[in-house]
């Protein structure tokens, strides 16, 4: 019996969906494998999906989650929050055997898409500053480093807030009156 073939699979197909409350156990494990000093607890997932319901009016959703699937395996999840002018990354995760293959920017840019769609001015996100490929990926994609949040993870680390604007800002009016 001959090994499966270099690349094998990364060819496999990829599904990228809508995240639901069937999804939270893997998506649950994966979140403690990829974030073991600080994991969200598995009530996090279930209250964002309340929020994210597709049985919610348009008008009432603040939330979006999406998982990427391979072989019926749950590889990557992220998800968002908007609450205009601001959206929110609230998570994203690649597992680490999908990492650098372009997994995080596609679920980045289906967050900012979704951001785009809802209206958002900005999309913000969290990073740890312990984590360089995450804010590189974050860099590529058009964010800024806009503050440092000390001791912002429950083990202590600090995060990096990062912004990209989605909508240009109108030009500042000049002063009352004017001057001649």
């Amino acid at each position: 019996m001959s090994a499966p073939p270099q690349g094998a699979a990364e060819d496999r197909p990829l599904t990228l969906r809508r995240m639901t409350a069937a999804d939270v156990p893997a998506v649950l494990a994966l979140e403690h494998q990829l974030f073991p000093s600080d994991p969200w607890p598995e009530a996090f997932f279930y209250d964002e999906l309340a929020q994210a319901s597709p049985t919610l009016p348009v008008e009432r959703a603040t939330r979006k989650y999406w998982v990427a699937e391979q072989q019926d395996r749950i590889i990557a999840y992220a998800g968002m929050m908007c609450v205009l002018p601001l959206a929110d990354v609230q998570t994203l995760a690649v597992a680490a055997e999908a990492q650098g293959q372009g997994l995080g920017g596609e679920l980045l840019g289906l967050i900012e898409a979704e951001s785009r769609t809802w209206g958002a001015e900005d999309l913000l996100l969290e990073v740890r500053a312990d984590n360089p490929g995450a804010q590189r990926l974050y860099l590529r994609n058009g964010f800024e480093q806009i503050h440092l949040r000390r001791t912002y993870y429950a083990d202590g680390g600090d995060a990096l807030i990062m912004r990209k604007r989605l909508a240009e800002r109108p030009a500042p009016l000049g002063p009352v009156g004017g001057t001649s």
